[in-house]
């Protein structure tokens, strides 16, 4: 989405295969999120990762706020997508990787994250 915004892999990725941006607002919108995700989550899930596995607290805590971003987005994207891309990927897709992957991922490291500082 980076590199190439405007190519078919990043519009079949992002909106469902064969689809093409609604207005330039859904566009603006998505490359947005790509470079928020680029600038800032990856960097902090980076150091976050290397904290944890290094067993620093504070790596914990980054994946926390991690997930508490994750599960934001993906409320965000349920009311912003929903009509589009379920309708273009189909359910399993969408409960899984098009919306679902960021609410789960979000829960997961949320519950791991507190089991292990709790301990």
């Amino acid at each position: 989405m980076i590199l190439k915004p405007t190519s078919q892999k990043a519009k079949d990725l992002i909106i469902g295969k064969g689809k093409d941006w609604r207005d330039k607002t859904h566009f603006k919108s998505a490359l947005a999120f790509a470079w928020a995700d680029l600038i800032i989550i990856l960097p902090l899930y980076a150091l976050g990762t290397i904290w944890v596995f290094n067993g620093h607290l504070w790596g914990y805590i980054i994946w926390i706020s991690l997930g508490i971003l994750s599960i934001y987005f993906s409320i965000v994207f349920w009311v912003l997508e929903k009509e589009y891309s379920y309708n273009s990927v189909g359910w399993i897709a969408y409960f899984t990787y098009f919306w679902g992957f960021f609410l789960y991922w979000g829960l997961g490291v949320i519950i791991h994250s507190v089991i292990q500082m709790s301990n």
